[in-house]
């Protein structure tokens, strides 16, 4: 499994620097982030909240690179009376269209576990 997301992007509004603009579009879309980062942890019921960028920026060329995101992991199941939560984090690599007008976010590769047999 491997997930990504697509923001899109108002070229009016944007300033130069292609760092700035990342940074602007993460810290306003917390939410949808948390929602991106959810599908890694369904299988076990956990979602992600709090979603912040943790350490710098990486850009690999001028419109790709990657990222840390920093996150709250909330197991909760009011029936097992369950409720942990944990600070986890996840790389994740970024790109801009080449006239940023939609910035992709791209999550790890997690492959999933085929039925065991018996």
């Amino acid at each position: 499994m491997q997930e990504t997301w697509k923001f899109s992007l108002n070229p009016q509004d944007q300033p130069k620097n292609p760092e700035i603009l990342l940074e602007e579009v993460l810290e306003a879309n917390e939410r949808d982030l948390g929602i991106f980062l959810s599908y890694y942890f369904k299988k076990e019921g956990a979602v992600a909240e709090k979603v912040k960028l943790k350490g710098e920026i990486e850009f690999i060329s001028d419109l790709k690179g990657k990222l840390m995101l920093g996150f709250d992991l909330v197991h909760f199941n009011a029936c097992l009376n369950i409720h942990e939560q944990k600070r986890d984090e996840m790389p994740i690599q970024f790109e801009f269209d080449p006239l940023f007008q939609n910035l992709t976010l791209t999550g790890p590769y997690w492959p999933e576990r085929e039925m065991d047999e018996i």
